[in-house]
């Protein structure tokens, strides 16, 4: 096929949709050739979610349906079959999950658990502060996983499942995270995982990229010969199984290890050197950059995981990100284009009226108990709860992110806010640095196509290096620039400071 167009395949599965995008790389350039989604709510009503997740009385309890999942796989496979262009020069897949979300399969492929826990789960409090005191408290877990313990780990709601039916539990064979799990799939065996997922488990060594021994015996019996094994991001794991060739008429193309959702968005937005960050507006919200070494958070608010690069991705996660916007949007009868005038017609500052918009139980910071709390801001105030909402977010983001070390000059933002320029344009004044949007939306999914680009081509013997692979389809808009207003930012400087120390007496008041 030299000198002809091969083209690539990623795949995400998040936790509302599974999308899907075709590249085409001819003489080193990449072009999308076609992409699609699948909402699962519209998509699979007989499963029941609501925006992606089943219902719970329980407001700390997060699950979905992994069956879901595995039909949403199959229905886009179909799509892709069907999409129009050439498959025969399919050369790889690669995809990426929502990161942390567990799946338990018996020894005849059959699931154990009929739900999986997913990220936005906050019901594990104890397991986690059993496992932090068996492997010698916080510290040294953080230092050894990079991370210490979360509720939404994988870790801590492996044993929380162990001890509430451990019958069940001693009949799983294999527990996969999303992305291994749906990876399997393709393969047709089971599939590794890779370290930038494996590392949001509360039980990887980061040194190693091995899974730690005390960590896991701390987690359950019998855990280790239940995980994946963990190889490197890069590695090919197989080709796609005969069924989906005869099913779908495609071609034996390589599968590559898939990863969780965070470390793809760094490929997708083009951040494979260290210098900048990215921030993605999705359902939960994150900032992640790139890091040559680890450097844990010493106040244990963000984590360390693995890079496709190679390198060390450091990350804070924000659980109220684009389902508390629509929540207030949602509150005032308003569409997208309401919430932007709301945003236009209040001043930098919103008057000093401040939101702290935890609908659901905060990760960042540790925030248990929901509930929205206002300072000076009344309820029936439209437009200053609007932008309230979206300036809590942003400083959130702005103060808690600091200990990455990194000096914001430069935002890469995705995520489906990302495409409001009103929305960031608060981002540039909190943070005073220019914010740029990206052609391609979903920088998840085109991570995961770029991703099987440049593990095909060193497979190939024809390695392709990391600036190559980014250059084309996940390059910042120059024309997009959004650039901080010099008022506005003197304005949160103040404030970042004054939500700050509100926010800490609202959580000693917990």
């Amino acid at each position: 096929m030299s000198g002809a167009q091969r083209c690539y395949l990623g795949l995400d599965s998040s936790t509302q949709s599974l999308s899907a995008i075709l590249i085409g790389v001819t003489g080193g350039r990449a072009e999308v050739l076609w992409q699609d989604v699948m909402p699962f709510d519209q998509a699979f009503p007989e499963f029941g979610t609501v925006h992606g997740v089943l219902p719970s009385a329980d407001p700390l309890v997060r699950v979905s349906s992994p069956a879901m999942w595995v039909e949403a796989l199959e229905q886009m496979l179909g799509r892709v079959a069907g999409c129009g262009a050439d498959l025969s020069r399919l050369c790889a897949i690669s995809g990426c999950a929502q990161q942390h979300g567990s799946v338990y399969l018996g020894s005849d492929g059959t699931f154990t658990r009929s739900v999986s826990p997913i990220w936005m789960d906050s019901s594990t409090r104890d397991e986690c502060a059993e496992i932090t005191a068996t492997v010698g408290g916080a510290a040294v877990l953080a230092q050894r996983t990079g991370s210490r313990a979360y509720e939404r780990f994988a870790g801590p709601q492996i044993r929380k499942f162990y001890k509430a039916d451990p019958q069940a539990y001693a009949g799983t064979a294999r527990i996969h995270l999303v992305s291994s799990f749906l990876a399997s799939h393709l393969l047709g065996a089971e599939a590794p995982l890779d370290p930038g997922d494996a590392s949001g488990m509360n039980l990887m060594d980061l040194a190693t990229n091995e899974w730690w021994l005390l960590a896991v015996e701390a987690t359950a019996p019998g855990l280790g010969p239940k995980l994946p094994r963990i190889v490197p991001s890069a590695s090919v794991i197989g080709t796609l199984a005969p069924r989906w060739q005869s099913t779908y008429g495609l071609p034996p193309a390589r599968i590559v290890a898939w990863t969780g959702d965070n470390s793809s968005s760094l490929v997708g937005t083009g951040l494979v050197t260290d210098g900048h960050v990215v921030v993605s507006l999705g359902t939960s919200d994150t900032i992640a950059g790139i890091m040559r070494e680890s450097r844990v958070d010493p106040g244990g608010i963000g984590h360390v995981f693995g890079a496709p690069t190679g390198d060390f991705m450091g990350i804070t996660v924000f659980k109220n990100g684009s389902l508390a916007r629509e929540r207030v949007r949602d509150a005032y009868g308003l569409d997208w284009a309401g919430f932007s005038q709301c945003l236009r017609s209040t001043p930098a500052g919103n008057l000093g009226r401040i939101m702290f918009p935890w609908f659901d139980p905060e990760i960042t910071p540790d925030v248990p108990v929901p509930g929205v709390r206002r300072v000076g801001l009344e309820p029936d105030d439209v437009p200053g709860n609007v932008r309230a909402v979206v300036e809590a977010q942003m400083m959130a983001m702005a103060n808690h992110s600091r200990w990455m070390g990194v000096a914001v000059r430069r935002i890469h933002a995705t995520g489906g806010a990302a495409a409001n320029r009103d929305v960031l344009q608060v981002m540039a004044n909190v943070f005073n640095a220019d914010v740029y949007q990206f052609p391609v939306g979903n920088s998840a999914c085109l991570g995961s196509a770029l991703r099987a680009w440049h593990a095909d081509a060193a497979a190939s013997s024809d390695p392709v290096p990391w600036p190559d692979v980014v250059r084309d389809l996940a390059a910042p808009l120059v024309a997009s620039r959004v650039t901080p207003q010099e008022a506005a930012v003197a304005t949160y400087a103040d404030l970042r400071t004054r939500y700050a120390e509100a926010e800490g007496r609202l959580r000693r008041a917990l």
